[in-house]
């Protein structure tokens, strides 16, 4: 786990490297190893000074959680804790000057390593990311963070570092005080920090000096008693008391940097082990970092498939969607044919990776040189036949069965035999647009979200012909440009697009229904939805949830008479209200000014006298996503509770602090949950009726998670 040698000039380095991992981790044996290599140091005469550095390419991403969330108890949590803050205060008090030789990118509990060193010296790619992003898992930073960061660049400047767990460049880092010293190359790098120890050796830190005064003002400083208050109201506004965490975060500050350090760190275990115990934080933790970890790795590939050798990929329509499939995957090394109706229409696809480059030119966040390489691998083309050799093609052209037939058979004209065919459907039946295809085995669904450079999920759709091979090209390839796959079985908006729906149509029924618009909006954001529904249909626009109904409805032969696709129908058809891009839906977009809810809603749909409390509002909002989540692994469109939690959270921003539409469930309770949903479909109708399955498994007492890991075990 660690590589130590010493040189003859007595400098000990202890090198991570987790020989079980592609990356370091503070985990039970690496922690063991560290303190006493640690230990050893300090007591060996012949070492005049410690350099910690990594053997792999990124320094270290923080903790291993499993090694936390596996001790349920607050007792084990406070003594791994307790352990951390053991071995850093031996390097800070050991009498050896230690240096943080940072190699790549370094996070949470790797960069509270860094904290007890005595300097950090980084080297400068700007690549790599310093940080400490605890709060976005439902934690504060337990090895430190929370003592010794103010402490080193002062309070104010470390709020938001731990607040918003922000992750800065290496010349950010530097500037912020984060890092003491750059090097320009990674042969710099270890001589850098053996002539700092050799000419400068600092032993001691500076708040164990005498006099010590934390930069920028104490706790009960004028200027800082006027940034705590604001900080916390600013939190309480932009979380609205969703997330424990960030109050933890403050109140760990507020008491702590009025004492002592060891004192302190006793103040930072205290709520540290709080935290790890609440529900919120588990759900984090399990979502967002357990089961996000197994889906980055391919979990879901199918086994016996070797792996694909992606060099050149084509992608069809050179739109929003496709323009930003192109950046993510030339950003990752990968040849791409954009190709659109004309030359010009796809050079206006590869403009938006010039326009993305161009902003990163300007912040130094990429060189000239590395800019022209990607956009060299990105070319544009109207003419199918530059589509052959493509190892996989990706289809992004409008939601049409006809043009996607159209563009299906264009394609595999050229391409090989073994290429795989990607429709980038939001909501059509991958294995009704499979029927195009000669050889629907290779045919698979892609679904991206917008803007795709920024969005993690991609979401895999398997039709009923769907082979192995295509899944596991599909996942290949999903990992190669760094985002999160989930699989899915085919139906009618697949996952996401199905349960999201139902968040923009509980949000119209409530209009319909006499819910004051603004009410209904504050309550999706205080549920912790990241804008309220009304202004997501506005985004998302209101004229494709009409396209989209229209076509269920030819698809099923069925009208939707539901009270929301009324409202859909009417600001479609009759005012030509059709979401943001028109400037004109629930809300209006004045030029140059904030948009406001449209003053003619409450005239369209009259406000109750006696409007319902915020909480039943949220509620709403909440459970029939949760229900209809419950429905797609009833019919198996989703399989997991794992994919339908991840899904929601980075599919369409389902409230993070719940863990996900199943985690959510699971908090409440299922016998609590069927018990309201029973209560709200006795108010509002048979959508919020729980299933016959639901039903019975609060009967007996189950949780989905306890129902997987049961039908898991079984199997095995």
């Amino acid at each position: 786990m660690i590589q130590y040698t010493k040189d003859n000039d007595g400098i000990a380095i202890i090198s991570f490297d987790n020989k079980n991992s592609s990356v370091n981790v503070i985990n039970e044996d690496l922690l063991a190893d560290f303190e006493m290599h640690i230990n050893d140091s300090v007591s060996d005469q012949s070492v005049k000074g410690i350099i910690i550095t990594s053997s792999k390419k990124d320094f270290m991403l923080g903790a291993d959680l499993k090694m936390i969330v596996g001790n349920n108890g607050p007792e084990q949590i406070t003594a791994i804790a307790m352990r951390l803050h053991k071995v850093f205060r031996k390097m800070e008090t050991g009498g050896k000057p230690v240096v943080a030789a940072i190699n790549g990118t370094v996070l949470g509990g790797g960069y509270e390593v860094c904290l007890a060193c005595h300097y950090r010296i980084a080297l400068n790619d700007s690549r790599i990311q310093i940080g400490l992003p605890e709060v976005l898992l439902g934690l504060l930073p337990g090895g430190g963070g929370t003592q010794r960061l103010p402490r080193l660049i002062g309070i104010q400047e470390a709020l938001p570092m731990l607040l918003e767990g922000k992750k800065l460049r290496p010349e950010q880092a530097l500037k912020s005080g984060m890092v003491n010293q750059l090097v320009d190359s990674l042969e710099q790098l270890i001589p850098a920090a053996k002539q700092w120890i050799v000419n400068v050796g600092k032993k001691i830190q500076p708040w164990d000096e005498d006099g010590f005064k934390i930069p920028g003002g104490g706790i009960q400083s004028p200027k800082i008693l006027m940034v705590l208050p604001a900080a916390a109201g600013l939190i309480l506004k932009k979380t609205y008391g969703n997330y424990p965490a960030p109050i933890a975060i403050m109140n760990c500050i507020y008491e702590g940097l009025q004492l002592p350090l060891d004192r302190a760190l006793m103040v930072e275990v205290r709520y540290f082990t709080n935290l790890v115990l609440t529900p919120e934080s588990k759900n984090m933790i399990r979502t967002l970092f357990i089961n996000m970890t197994e889906a980055n790795k391919g979990e879901a590939r199918p086994a016996g498939i070797p792996p694909s050798n992606l060099k050149k990929i084509g992608i069809l329509g050179a739109g929003m969607m496709g323009a930003g499939i192109a950046y993510s995957a030339a950003l990752n090394g990968l040849d791409i044919v954009l190709k659109d109706v004309t030359k010009a229409a796809a050079e206006k696809g590869k403009d938006y990776s010039v326009k993305i480059l161009s902003e990163k030119l300007t912040k130094n966040q990429i060189s000239q040189e590395k800019a022209d390489e990607l956009l060299n691998r990105i070319y544009t083309t109207e003419n199918p036949a530059d589509i052959a050799g493509c190892d996989l093609v990706i289809e992004a052209v409008f939601e049409s069965r006809e043009l996607k037939a159209t563009v299906t058979k264009e394609s595999e004209a050229v391409l090989s035999a073994d290429a795989v065919f990607a429709s980038n459907t939001s909501t059509l039946p991958i294995t009704g647009l499979a029927k195009a295809s000669a050889r629907p085995k290779n045919f698979i669904g892609l679904h991206f979200f917008s803007p795709v450079d920024k969005m993690q999920l991609v979401e895999i759709i398997l039709g009923e012909k769907t082979s192995d091979y295509a899944i596991a090209t599909a996942i290949d390839f999903v990992k190669k440009i760094k985002k999160t796959p989930i699989v899915v079985n085919d139906g009618r908006g697949f996952f996401t697009s199905r349960v999201f729906s139902t968040y923009l149509f509980e949000g119209m029924e409530c209009l319909a229904g006499g819910v004051s618009p603004a009410l209904i909006e504050n309550a999706g954001k205080m549920a912790g939805m990241p804008v309220g529904p009304l202004s997501l249909a506005d985004e998302v626009s209101i004229e494709l949830c009409y396209k989209i109904n229209k076509q269920a409805e030819a698809d099923s032969g069925k009208k939707n008479d539901a009270a929301a696709v009324a409202v859909i129908n009417k600001f479609v058809e009759e005012l030509q209200r059709p979401g943001k891009k028109a400037k004109k839906g629930f809300y209006e977009y004045p030029e140059g000014g904030k948009k406001v809810l449209w003053t003619e809603l409450a005239k369209l749909y009259p406000v109750l006298s006696q409007q319902p409390n915020v909480e039943e509002i949220k509620k709403r909002l909440l459970y029939i996503q949760a229900l209809e989540a419950v429905k797609c692994l009833e019919e198996n469109i989703v399989t997991k509770p794992a994919d339908a939690d991840i899904g929601s959270i980075l599919g369409w921003g389902f409230a993070p602090y719940t863990g996900g539409v199943i985690s959510f469930i699971d908090s409440i309770g299922l016998k609590k949950f069927v018990a309201e949903c029973n209560i709200l479909a006795k108010k509002y109708g048979k959508r919020f009726k729980p299933t016959n399955k639901l039903k019975a498994m609060a009967a007996e007492g189950k949780s989905f998670y306890q129902e997987r890991t049961a039908e898991v075990m079984e199997v095995m």
